[in-house]
């Protein structure tokens, strides 16, 4: 008897550490709704920062500072009878080496998050099966996170986490809620995924390895030579650019990156930056109030 509850003690131990991955931090807003009690919408922020810190998403053991810092601000839209309609802003960074900085690799803004959620209900995640399209949003994110997370430690690392996501979009699809099908706008989840693990935007992936491990990473040891890679990469999603103008993971890049890019090339030992600035302004127009800023 003694020895069955010593082995659920360490059942229970070793569940606890491994659910550990993510340092997330879930903000739900809910300004907008004045017709309802706002006891519920505190309740649902509280249950989902339990649901994602707590749940274990892979099966490695993740150190305090090796946790993958991460916010999802949820906004609420309109509220009734449990239904939310509501859209979701994810960002993650990632520390660079040798140094007190972090860099965002994230920074999504999905306007297709709608859902139930009952005050006090259980949020669990199953691989295998679909409980509700709250669960799987989030669940989803958590696996993007992780996979994008890896990718910029070693090129192809995060595929089993990009492989989990695609199973949560398989299952969430045949419910026929907004963004997980192809039949919907071309930037939505089930397109995020699909390019993620696909060998036409594998550039993307190529760009986050050369632009972090390659650039930042090396920056306490040789400055000039971290720009030159970082470059490396601008010129890497450039070949994707020419290849698939406007693509969802491209703009994902520039929306973690366009003010860190700006601020590495405007100050410190200069290198040879001909052409940047156009090529920037080419692969990401939107950002090209920002472009200008870049110092020669």
């Amino acid at each position: 008897m003694m020895r069955k509850i010593f082995s659920l003690i360490l059942i229970c131990f070793f569940v606890t550490i491994q659910a550990q991955e993510l340092n997330c931090k879930v903000v739900v807003n809910y300004d907008k709704i004045t017709n309802a009690n706002n006891q519920i919408f505190k309740s649902l922020e509280t249950a989902l920062n339990e649901f994602v810190n707590k749940t274990a998403w892979t099966e490695k053991t993740y150190k305090d500072n090796e946790k993958i810092s991460c916010t999802m601000f949820i906004t609420l839209n309109s509220y009734e009878s449990n239904n939310f309609e509501a859209s979701i802003q994810v960002q993650a960074s990632r520390p660079i080496y040798n140094s007190s900085f972090s860099s965002s690799i994230i920074n999504i803004n999905d306007k297709d998050f709608n859902f139930q959620y009952i005050e006090f209900q259980n949020l669990f995640y199953s691989p295998s099966s679909y409980d509700s399209n709250l669960v799987s949003t989030i669940a989803f994110y958590s696996y993007i996170i992780l996979g994008v997370d890896a990718e910029t430690f070693k090129l192809d690392s995060g595929a089993n986490y990009f492989q989990s996501a695609q199973e949560i979009v398989s299952l969430a699809a045949s419910t026929g809620g907004k963004g997980w099908s192809q039949t919907d706008k071309t930037q939505n989840r089930y397109y995020l995924i699909n390019d993620l693990m696909s060998t036409t935007f594998k550039p993307y992936r190529e760009a986050m390895f050369q632009y972090h491990f390659n650039g930042l990473d090396n920056m306490n040891k040789d400055l000039k030579s971290s720009k030159e890679a970082i470059i490396n990469s601008i010129n890497t999603l450039s070949t994707l650019h020419e290849a698939k103008p406007n693509a969802y993971l491209t703009r994902i890049f520039f929306d973690a990156k366009s003010d860190e890019i700006v601020s590495i090339f405007s100050d410190g030992p200069s290198i040879n930056i001909d052409g940047l600035v156009d090529k920037l302004s080419r692969i990401s127009p939107t950002n090209s109030t920002k472009w200008v800023n870049i110092k020669f």
